[in-house]
């Protein structure tokens, strides 16, 4: 577990399934690579692999849960994790946006993994619309290292470098 000011993270398990699914809607996924399972059962097919994939270490998926009332929030992902160049993603409940919540939960995540694993940076893919994930990128001192076109949207991808360590 994982703790910020407002938030704990913590690795998904199937008891989060149901409340992670609920919230998962066309218009959130908007601007991500993938779109909403057609059901409950398709995403139990997707779940079910972010359990392997937690337990060998290779991608992890943290459910988002406020530290007062344990609300689910959404969930951020450090994919890629065997590498020296892991992926960020993150995604946060339609009716949390504008509180700050998904640039607390990708700092947290950055400043916890810089401590713990021998990371170049860290890469962040955003579509170029989403200026709310461009901006979470940009205050971690993130930079734009090259654009491509995806099948939804044309896509921007920073590197997020390490954080300083502060003495």
């Amino acid at each position: 577990m994982i703790d910020s000011a407002r938030m704990i993270l913590k690795p998904f398990t199937s008891n989060d399934a149901e409340e992670c699914y609920a919230c998962i809607t066309p218009t959130l996924t908007k601007y991500m690579s993938w779109d909403p399972p057609q059901d409950q059962a398709a995403f139990e097919v997707i779940w079910r692999v972010w359990l392997d994939t937690i337990k060998d270490g290779s991608d992890l998926n943290f459910v988002i849960r406020h530290k007062l009332n344990h609300e689910f929030l959404g969930l951020v992902g450090l994919h890629e994790t065997l590498g020296k160049t892991p992926e960020l993603g993150i995604w946060i409940r339609e009716d949390r946006h504008g509180f700050g919540y998904g640039k607390e939960a990708v700092t947290t995540i950055v400043h916890w993994a810089s401590t713990r694993n021998n990371f170049e940076h860290f890469i962040y893919p955003v579509a170029v619309e989403n200026y709310s994930s461009r901006q979470i990128a940009e205050s971690l001192n993130g930079f734009a290292v090259y654009c491509s076109q995806e099948p939804k949207y044309n896509s921007m991808t920073y590197h997020i470098p390490k954080p300083v360590k502060q003495i």
